[in-house]
């Protein structure tokens, strides 16, 4: 689809970069978003030894990894987005990973629980103009029958950067503490965004469509948000998305300190083991992309009953390890929801760029994730804190309430699959009208 306020003609221009140079690109740009996670998720593994350390409580906590970061990254990722859209999507990106790799770094050097939220905050500011760009690039790049699969390896940052900073983050932390950590983790995105600047091209424009785009501004941020929003099968599945999103990153960010708590490990031990579970997430990744488009051709609808379905399956699995008092076993049977729970990332991201324009796929990335990351990032973490104090206070099961909290939060997973299910109901015709805009334009 090409938007409204820019002309395009069909491409007759030969290729721009070669297909090894494609997938080096695409590979670089993995690499930026396994920085991202790493900073961003890091704070996760290293919960328990920030409380003990500066004497908060689980809310407080939940507010440092949640509602705190979610606010600017979410605010200021709408405006960054905008001006990848117009601008150079490489630049943006070198810079925005200069700082929040510099914020991360500088963590380490909190003296009490607010410096380390403000320097928080300051990651998040860097982390807005991190993935709106990539995906646009990579949409470019990539056409639109390839295109969830692309955008799944892409994906794959978030488990293996979620991977490393529990690998390397339970381990710096009980060799030299959690500060430490913060520096070991931060400081190499530095020499990073200097390779992206250097090595990384711009894709033309609607390259992988066929077109090349004539001049033209990008459309006002309200005429795209109108335009998602009109599509209800977006509207179902962004709201999907988030709930989902929701329950990864209320029980991604507690799941180290309730081992911790309930089964006595120390970070490196759950920093270990979440490690290994990590390519259990990077299955899932892949498979999702990859089956959304094998079976898509079919039937565009399991862009969106592929996540339904296995967001739904993921419950029963979920509830077991939470609950369970052998945590060898339990960490066994997590696996399973690790795979289950990475199927809806290829598949919502390709959907949400195929339904907008070229100069909007920045954009169009943006309020997904805007969507997604105000509810699940902001939310999932503070809920489960709040929750887990709130049982701690009013019942006698003391350190267990984390346990009963990241139940509680697995109601989410239900209503977001339901929301996946009924996405699919005027997909078809959203998809087909996005179309008919297209060739109008």
């Amino acid at each position: 689809m090409t938007d409204s306020t820019a002309s395009t003609e069909q491409a007759s221009a030969p290729a721009p970069f070669s297909e090894g140079y494609r997938w080096y690109a695409l590979s670089l740009l993995v690499v930026v978003y396994v920085f991202n996670f790493v900073d961003r998720q890091i704070l996760g593994i290293l919960v328990e030894p920030i409380k003990q350390d500066l004497g908060v409580s689980d809310t407080a906590m939940g507010l440092l990894g949640g509602i705190a970061f979610a606010i600017f990254y979410t605010a200021l990722g709408v405006p960054i987005a905008r001006l990848a859209d117009r601008g150079s999507r490489r630049n943006i990106l070198a810079v925005c990973l200069t700082i929040w790799s510099g914020m991360t770094a500088l963590c380490g050097f909190a003296g009490n629980f607010y410096h380390l939220l403000l320097a928080r905050i300051g990651v998040a500011v860097g982390e807005a103009g991190g993935s709106p760009p990539s995906h646009s690039m990579i949409s470019d790049m990539f056409p639109p029958a390839t295109r969830a699969t692309a955008l799944a390896i892409y994906a794959l940052g978030i488990p293996i950067g979620t991977m490393i900073g529990n690998k390397v983050g339970g381990w710096a932390n009980d060799e030299y503490g959690w500060r430490t950590a913060f520096l070991i983790v931060g400081t190499p995105g530095l020499l990073l965004a200097l390779l992206v600047r250097l090595t990384l091209r711009e894709p033309p424009r609607g390259y992988s469509e066929g077109v090349k785009l004539s001049a033209g501004e990008a459309p006002p941020v309200k005429d795209v948000f109108r335009h998602l929003w009109q599509r209800r099968s977006f509207r179902f599945m962004s709201i999907g998305a988030a709930l989902h999103a929701f329950v990864g990153y209320g029980v991604g960010y507690w799941i180290a300190p309730m081992f911790n708590r309930s089964h006595d490990f120390t970070t490196s031990q759950i920093g270990n083991a979440l490690f290994w579970l990590g390519f259990a997430s990077i299955a899932g990744t892949l498979s999702g992309g990859y089956f959304a488009d094998k079976l898509g051709k079919r039937d565009a609808r399991w862009y969106v009953w592929l996540p339904a379905g296995a967001t739904l399956a993921s419950v029963p699995f979920s509830a077991y390890v939470y609950m369970a008092d052998q945590p060898y076993v339990a960490l066994w049977v997590l696996s399973v929801p690790y795979v289950l729970g990475a199927y809806y990332l290829g598949p919502t991201f390709s959907l949400t760029q195929g339904l907008v324009g070229l100069r909007m796929r920045a954009l169009a990335a943006s309020i997904l994730l805007f969507i997604l990351n105000i509810i699940g990032l902001g939310l999932g973490p503070q809920f489960t804190g709040i929750i887990s104090d709130v049982l701690n206070w009013t019942t006698d099961l003391g350190q267990d309430s984390l346990r009963y909290s990241l139940v509680i939060c697995l109601f989410f997973n239900v209503v977001s699959a339901a929301m996946y299910f009924a996405a699919a109901r005027t997909l078809r015709e959203d998809l087909a009208a996005s179309q008919e805009i297209s060739q109008a334009s």
